[in-house]
């Protein structure tokens, strides 16, 4: 890519709700604004630092617009996650797609810079400049210009700049599709937000995404509920399980009503709504074996197992075979009172055959190539016909 002549026209526009979708919620900063995941009054009730980070990484957040321009450069101020004695992991591009269709992809030198030791939980965070991202050599015609936010960095907004001017798109009338999930749903090891599983099926879908994955933090949280009871949409899905499992939060006799809550909260805002529950893929490590799951490192290269007992599932502990088990229950008793309500059994999407073809790298998230394959068949059974979400 090459640097826009600085002698050219230049219009600089407000970073505005109108122009971003996928975010809740924009918070006015030092430096501009910052797209958060979960509102105010969800983020406010937990002080998981965990949480805090995944909620304002914005998987599925993209600036939408229509411009003649050729040239566009967004000034950002990203908060880099790394992990101490870990290699870099995706996640940090921003994709430009143009009407459509992919066209380029670039990452923002500069910012902050998150430090997390797996081993003992410390965090630092050393300060770093704003970053000037450039995308040149598009052609002078009016387009529809989405640029996608990196799913792994938190992103503060700064400044948007063309050379020609810039306004709002509407939706075109595409049903909205919710989506909550934990870390592969949000974009775990995949090349980009563009490219995640969910913004793959919602593309082959033909819907709008608002994507409320949260690495590690689909806990059943009532505040992550009641985001989702009051978040318009057309379309609701949940695919829950795997972080219950890997973070050892509950026993089986906290999950049942939990996941009744869970779901009683999304119906007071959302009664009609086709509303699907997903659980878990398929991941060895934990499928008889509870966790807690802990990190391994080796050489650079982070693995995870599980540490628990599978002889601790007659006291309640959970795996996900019980937890699968326990949803398709869940949603068949509900399911008498609400034909809106559909299951998913996950290894539909990644089951025993995928895994011998394309293993966990890490044995708990999926590669790129699985995020492509997990969102044809995402596709193929909730969109296509006869699915839950097939279009009227």
């Amino acid at each position: 890519m090459t640097i826009m002549d600085d002698s050219a026209p230049w219009t600089t526009t407000p970073i505005t709700e109108d122009l971003l979708r996928g975010a809740l919620e924009l918070e006015r900063t030092e430096h501009g604004v910052l797209p958060h995941r979960l509102p105010a009054r969800a983020r406010a009730q937990c002080a998981d630092g965990q949480l805090a980070v995944v909620e304002a990484q914005p998987s599925g957040v993209r600036l939408v617009f229509r411009t003649a321009a050729t040239a566009i450069e967004l000034d950002v101020l990203p908060t880099k996650t790394v992990y101490r004695g870990a290699q870099a992991l995706p996640g940090d591009a921003y994709d430009l797609v143009v009407d459509g269709r992919l066209v380029d992809r670039a990452t923002a030198d500069g910012g902050n810079v998150l430090t997390i030791d797996m081993a003992t939980g410390t965090r630092t965070t050393d300060s770093g400049p704003v970053a000037t991202v450039r995308f040149t050599g598009l052609a002078a015609e009016p387009k529809d210009v989405a640029i996608w936010l990196p799913y792994r960095e938190v992103t503060e907004l700064v400044a948007l700049r063309t050379d020609a001017p810039v306004e709002p798109v509407a939706p075109h009338g595409r049903r909205v599709w919710l989506h909550h999930g934990s870390s592969i749903s949000h974009g775990s090891n995949a090349e980009s937000s563009s490219t995640t599983w969910p913004a793959l099926a919602a593309a082959a879908g033909g819907v709008e995404l608002v994507n409320l994955g949260l690495g590690g933090s689909a806990l059943l949280d009532p505040f992550t509920a009641r985001a989702l009871r009051d978040t318009p949409a057309d379309l609701i899905s949940v695919k829950l399980g795997i972080n219950v499992v890997n973070a050892d939060l509950m026993r089986l006799r906290a999950f049942g009503p939990a996941v009744h809550g869970f779901l009683d909260t999304i119906r007071e805002g959302h009664p009609d709504t086709p509303l699907l529950v997903v659980s878990p893929i398929l991941c060895p490590i934990h499928e008889d074996t509870p966790g807690p799951g802990a990190p391994v490192f080796d050489d650079g290269v982070v693995r995870f197992r599980a540490t628990g007992d599978p002889a601790e599932r007659a006291a309640g502990k959970l795996t996900l075979t019980v937890i699968r088990d326990e949803l398709a229950r869940i949603t068949a008793q509900r399911a008498a009172d609400d034909p809106n309500l559909h299951h998913l059994d996950g290894r539909e999407l990644y089951g025993e055959e995928d895994f011998a073809e394309l293993p966990l790298p890490d044995a708990l998230h999926p590669d790129a190539a699985t995020h492509q394959r997990i969102a044809e068949r995402f596709t193929e059974r909730v969109f296509g016909p006869g699915g839950p979400f097939a279009a009227p």
